[in-house]
């Protein structure tokens, strides 16, 4: 068997137009497929898809429940940390290390953002 990219990541959530929304702009992507059920960002540097789960809750930060997270990196941090912040992430109080600054997206999954 020979894999020649991912696809997609698969995020569960709440709200898959509105997650989808904040994911397009935060990795310059365009929303397409958007409906109640499931929401896809391309154009960013891999594919995201957003499917809704009945009762969904986020993983919390920083709880043990994150199954996976992101990383994004910018050429500023800071200033992506700010633009991330006004579209509608939270920045938690625990910051595990130095390099990076955890977010928490509009439903609560945590994120990565450090300079690159």
């Amino acid at each position: 068997m020979t894999i020649t990219a991912i696809s997609s990541i698969v995020i569960d959530c709440a709200d898959p137009a509105a997650l989808a929304a904040f994911y397009a702009q935060a990795v310059g992507g365009k929303v397409t497929d958007a409906d109640a059920d499931w929401a896809s960002v391309e154009g960013g540097p891999v594919g995201l898809t957003f499917q809704r789960v009945d009762g969904y809750q986020g993983p919390g930060w920083p709880g043990p429940g994150k199954h996976a997270h992101l990383d994004l990196r910018a050429a500023d941090a800071e200033s992506a940390v700010r633009e991330l912040v006004a579209l509608g992430a939270t920045r938690p109080e625990f910051q595990p290390g130095d390099g990076w600054t955890v977010l928490l997206d509009p439903e609560g999954h945590p994120f990565c953002v450090s300079a690159g």
